[in-house]
This record gives structure tokens, sequence and C-alpha cells, in this order.
């Protein structure tokens, strides 16, 4: 099973800082800044997951998600919301857009990794691919 993840983050120092500790736990990171380009690459390189800000150029996280949704072969691809929108109903919102699941911004850095991997396929190891 592939270990790609595609983060679709338009500011360099998140996606920096999620790629470093990604990367250094065995992913491959694979990003992109805005939402149409998310869906291009999630559609090109089949991600093991998609980590997803809401608030983004072109299009939104929440737009992101419904279309990532409707192609088979991604349908099943858990999109995990990793944002600062952390407002009274933004977690449903974005959950019934399509997300698997949430993360606020920021980040804790000791527990990123281990918190995405619980959205992971249970059978996935990862083999360093």
């Amino acid at each position: 099973m592939n270990n790609r993840l595609l983060i679709i983050e338009d500011n360099e120092q998140n996606l920096y800082l999620m790629r470093f500790l990604l990367e250094m736990s065995g992913f491959t990171i694979i990003g992109a800044e805005d939402g149409r380009k998310g869906i291009e690459m999630a559609l090109s390189c089949q991600p093991l997951a998609i980590l997803l800000d809401i608030q983004l150029p072109e299009m939104d996280g929440y737009a992101v998600a419904t279309e990532l949704k409707k192609h088979s072969g991604l349908d099943s691809v858990p999109i995990i919301a990793v944002t600062s929108y952390a407002m009274v109903g933004d977690r449903e919102q974005i959950l019934a857009a399509g997300a698997t699941g949430y993360i606020e911004k920021p980040i804790n850095p000791e527990t990123f990794v281990s918190e995405i991997m619980h959205y992971l396929p249970k059978n996935w190891q990862n083999t360093g691919e």
C-alpha cells in the first residue's frame, strides 16, 4: 500500500511543518497550494489520505471535499480537515461536505502524526514506498 499523503494548504509555514513531521515518520508528501490543484493532484497520485485546509484560494475546502468524494477511487480516501476554523458548527460543516476527520490549527507537533494515523486504513502499514 502507498504512503503518499496529499496536503492541500496555501500557507507555506503550515505546509512546511506538516511536511516535516510526516516525512520524519516515513510518509511521502505531495503538496498543493489551492483547491483546484489539490483535486488534480489527488486524481493523479491516488494518495493514502488528504489533509485539507478549509480557507483556500480558488476553491474553499468545503467545495474541494465535496468534489473529491464525487470521484470513484477517491471516495474512500480519508480527508482530514486541518484548519483554524474552530467556531461552533465548523467541524459539522466540513464533515457534512465529505471530510472524515478534523484537526484544529495550530497543530500540536507532538500528537499530529498519531492524529493522522488514526484516520488511515486499519490494514495500512508504512512500507516506506
